[in-house]
């Protein structure tokens, strides 16, 4: 950052935000690394960059679906400056496949957030069509996978029908343009808020792999968990080591940092076709 004042407001997961005015916020993304919930020891270096170009990316070529809070990308990689927004209290998932908390979700009802599915589908399965499957937003614990009913009781049903028909379209969107790149997006998260008018405004990042599954199409074998592009190393290597899921989490071994951090560069590249040292060279790169 610059020398300017700034005001430290919160530090999530991995974003530290800081405010610049009345109507700017600072987010700046950390190396930090979560898996369910739970921010590890162990930093992967360069993630934050990772992150936050990839989210630049998105938020440049989604604007015809939904204004964005990005203002602009600083020269560091890792910081934005975004609108402030009142941010909603449920997180917009849409998936496309039958993964993690989902998979386990049908395996114990058939369903995923009221959503009747197929039976026997495997671990993997490609869904018979995307779904909205909005969560909780937990400040303690877990997120809680929520139906129409509940969400709309947070929200509203007017604005929830935004939410799902928004969410959908970006899901669409994005998994089109990755499938053209031998990349299969399996699920995603988003975050929205509303401007002073009452907008919805899509914010906090986007497509990353922090906020998706990414599959190599040419590895994609539906019955079981597969290679990844995300995070995912990183949860199969926590659950081996029979950790309870609580802190403090686990540290990670070098070899484990080395794998993950080449993962996120690899979704990076993959998806701007952009070269990582570019980037680090002119952020703004990502924005054209």
């Amino acid at each position: 950052m610059t020398g300017e004042a700034t005001e430290h407001l919160a530090s999530g997961k991995v974003r530290e935000i800081f405010a610049l005015d009345g109507d700017r916020l600072l987010l700046v993304a950390s190396d930090r690394i979560s898996v369910f919930d739970v921010v590890l020891p162990t930093e992967i270096p360069d993630k934050g960059r990772v992150l936050t170009g990839i989210s630049g990316f998105w938020f440049g070529r989604t604007r015809e679906i939904v204004p964005n809070h990005l203002l602009a990308l600083r020269a560091d990689g890792r910081s934005s400056e975004c609108r402030r927004l009142e941010m909603l209290p449920i997180e917009c998932v849409v998936r496309g496949y039958l993964a993690g908390s989902g998979w386990k979700d049908y395996q114990r009802s058939g369903e995923i957030a009221g959503h009747r599915l197929p039976p026997a589908l495997v671990e993997s399965s490609q869904l018979p069509e995307p779904i909205f499957t909005p969560s909780t937003k937990a400040l303690i614990g877990h997120d809680e996978t929520v139906d129409r009913a509940r969400g709309a009781e947070l929200v509203g049903e007017a604005r929830y029908d935004e939410l799902e028909r928004v969410s959908l379209e970006l899901y669409r969107l994005a998994a089109a343009y990755a499938a053209e790149r031998g990349i299969l997006l399996a699920d995603t998260k988003f975050e929205l808020g509303l401007d002073e008018d009452g907008t919805l405004v899509l914010a906090d990042e986007l497509f990353t792999p922090d906020s998706s599954r990414f599959w190599p199409a040419d590895a994609y074998r539906p019955g079981g968990p597969q290679p990844s592009f995300d995070k995912q190393p990183v949860r199969d290597w926590t659950e081996a080591t029979g950790w309870d899921k609580g802190y403090p989490g686990p540290e990670l071994p070098d070899e484990i940092v080395a794998s993950t951090r080449a993962r996120y560069v690899e979704a990076f590249e993959r998806l701007t076709e952009i070269s990582f040292d570019d980037y680090l060279t002119n952020p703004e790169v990502v924005l054209r």
